[in-house]
């Protein structure tokens, strides 16, 4: 499955899932850009990793929710490299809270950068992509994006969006040989879930059909096949990579 010659995006490539897409892409043979929009030693340690490989990859700092920001970091990334196939819209937040008591900012922030986020940076690399008639976005939702999480309505909210948004783009672009596709995580290692108590982490496994949880690897490897040439038929669709947690 090689990605020689391809030039990747993968907001909120720094860090745990995001690191683990941007390895795996690298390892393919594409040209990565790492997107943050903090955290700069983490994206340069992802960096590092990638070069270390005998990959290629390059570090971009831009917030995906300031749309102006996105369209000019996406020229810029076209000007350099001479053009984007591959975006993966990883970059998410969270401001958990009930609902009761949500804050209308904590509720912003997540619908921007969440779902909006996508929206521009798949609106800013969909022209080079129809000139190009070819094009993999993928975009990563959550199982709380089809199950619903109790603490998360603004989380759970942006990630079902990011269905509808999959599966309309995936029909406006599939004459253009432009794929569309979302990978739908449930509970993955990563710095997050290492931040929860033992005993919640076993409530959490004891939910979860495969009793563990995944790990970033699992995750890349589903974003690989939409973005290779064995994902090439396949378009608007939901890869569920959640142990069993939602079926």
């Amino acid at each position: 499955m090689s990605l020689e010659g391809k030039v990747a995006v993968v907001t909120g490539g720094s860090r745990g899932i995001g690191r683990g897409i941007c390895l795996r892409l690298a390892s393919m043979g594409a040209l990565v850009y790492i997107n943050y929009v903090s955290r700069s030693e983490a994206a340069e340690e992802t960096r590092k990793l990638i070069l270390d490989a005998g990959g290629k990859a390059e570090i971009l700092c831009f917030d995906v929710a300031d749309i102006s920001a996105v369209q000019s970091s996406m020229k810029k990334i076209v000007a350099e490299a001479g053009s984007i196939h591959i975006l993966i819209n990883n970059a998410g937040i969270t401001r958990d809270g009930l609902m009761a008591r949500m804050k209308e900012l904590d509720w912003d922030a997540v619908l921007d950068t969440n779902l909006k986020g996508a929206f521009a940076c798949a609106k800013a690399v969909s022209r080079v992509m129809m000139k190009n008639k070819w094009g993999r976005i993928v975009n990563i939702s959550s199982v709380s994006g089809y199950a619903g999480n109790a603490g998360q309505v603004n989380y759970s909210a942006a990630k079902a969006g990011l269905n509808g948004l999959t599966k309309a783009m995936a029909r406006e672009y599939a004459s253009r040989n432009i794929t569309v596709n979302c990978v739908a995580p449930g509970y993955i290692e990563t710095e997050m879930t290492e931040l929860l108590a033992e005993e919640v982490q076993q409530q959490i496994k004891e939910e979860i059909p495969l009793a563990v949880f995944g790990q970033v690897e699992d995750i890349a490897s589903a974003v690989a096949y939409f973005v290779s040439e064995n994902g090439r038929y396949v378009t608007g669709q939901t890869l569920h990579v959640n142990g069993g947690m939602y079926m």
